[in-house]
């Protein structure tokens, strides 16, 4: 497979990835429009725009890009992160410069009109609505508001009813104006390409992004609080244990594919360290998963323990015992292969298909960190017992988090 980066005169920088016989093309944009760069007051707006991109442009009316990338034997989708926007469709290689047409044309020229934005305001509410209901979703974000605020990264990417409520056109199209951006835009395509792919993306609509002299400069490093606290949550079944760490920032890749084995090696199967002895053998947790959130300004390492509400102060007391000894030697050699072993497949399950591979490339070259797309794979071997000792296992030092103990409401 081959992969080239270049960027245009207006600073969007593009990647092409040659996948030969491949069956699907996807064509993926990116941007630096996530929940991160709304202004106080204005939270959910990055995610409400995702909407209204959909609902026509000055060439496309409502509905019409979605009947034509159907027609086209294709399929979209967008997601809004906390850094990130991006919007992606699925097409057949001969049909990938009329994919690339529609959406460009409804990315860079969205109507944003009054009628539409009125409608799909409600949509985003009922969104909102539903969300908050979830308990799932109230533990995610209690735990997000104690260890990061103020940061914006503590907020919910869909912004509450008060704040969406208060947003109107003007304001989206001037988001959209400040953000979508020569500078901040990144267009990647994966697929079977024809030989004339860069004539194609040279001359597309993508020059016409608005040039800046800079890119959006991020507000504020986030910070992480540790700490502790017990929530009684509606509807919850059974009791949840949380516990947070401060991740290092996205761009020290090598130091989270240390934090990736560690995790995998404590929670990662019925032989793992945790999941053997607490669920398997002591049988007082159901269940455990340790998640990476990986971001920018800096991100978490998520634990979440399912056990019956009985058994929380027992099972808090193991986890944090096996947290702790973490630094005495108590991991095998056997266990980091292992682990190793396991990291490395999901990395190559996760460049399988054409969509994989475009969202990998789209997001580096959108924050600036171009390298081979299998490196992750040769950078495991760095990792040893002595270095995961000295560098990662203090990430997961229980006096290190912020922990959470959710229970069921009475």
């Amino acid at each position: 497979m081959k992969v080239n980066h270049w960027s245009l005169p207006n600073g969007a920088t593009c990647v092409v990835a040659d996948i030969e016989q491949s069956t699907l093309t996807c064509i993926d944009f990116w941007c630096k429009g996530g929940s991160l760069y709304e202004m106080k007051g204005e939270e959910g707006i990055a995610h409400f725009l995702e909407h209204m991109i959909f609902k026509g442009s000055k060439n496309l009316k409502e509905g019409e890009f979605d009947l034509r990338i159907e027609s086209l034997g294709g399929s979209s989708n967008a997601a809004t992160g906390l850094d990130d926007v991006h919007y992606h469709v699925l097409v057949p290689p001969e049909k990938i410069e009329e994919g690339l047409k529609l959406i460009l044309e409804l990315l860079l020229f969205p109507k944003i009109e009054q009628n539409a934005f009125d409608m799909e305001k409600k949509v985003v509410l009922e969104e909102i609505a539903q969300n908050i209901e979830q308990p799932d979703e109230i533990i995610y974000m209690k735990l997000l508001k104690e260890c990061l605020t103020p940061h914006r990264y503590s907020k919910p990417i869909l912004g509450d009813e008060k704040t969406v409520r208060s947003i109107n056109p003007k304001q989206m199209k001037l988001f959209h104006k400040n953000h979508y951006v020569g500078k901040n835009c990144t267009l990647c395509i994966a697929g079977d390409l024809p030989r004339e792919i860069y004539s194609i993306i040279n001359n597309s609509k993508l020059k016409e992004l608005k040039k800046i002299s800079k890119e959006t400069v991020l507000s504020n490093k986030s910070i992480f609080n540790k700490g502790y606290k017990k929530e009684s949550i509606p509807r919850l079944e059974g009791g949840r244990i949380l516990k947070a760490w401060k991740l290092p920032q996205a761009k020290e890749q090598v130091l989270i594919l240390g934090a990736e084995i560690v995790a995998t090696m404590l929670c990662e199967g019925k032989s793992s360290v945790i999941v053997k002895e607490l669920r398997e053998e002591k049988r007082i947790i159901e269940s455990i998963d340790i998640d990476l959130q990986i971001l920018e300004e800096g991100g978490l390492i998520l634990l979440d323990a399912s056990c019956p509400q009985q058994n929380l102060k027992i099972a808090e007391k193991e986890i944090n015992n096996i947290l702790k000894e973490l630094t005495r030697d108590m991991i095998t050699n056997k266990d980091l292969e292992r682990a190793k072993k396991l990291v490395t497949n999901n990395i190559y399950y996760g460049l399988e298909l054409s969509t994989q591979i475009a969202s990998t490339l789209g997001n580096q070259a959108l924050w600036g960190r171009h390298q081979a797309l299998l490196k992750s794979i040769d950078d495991i071997s760095y990792w040893t017992t002595s270095r995961l000792n000295e560098l990662i296992f203090p990430l997961f030092n229980p006096e290190n988090a912020f922990t959470l103990i959710a229970e069921p409401e009475e």
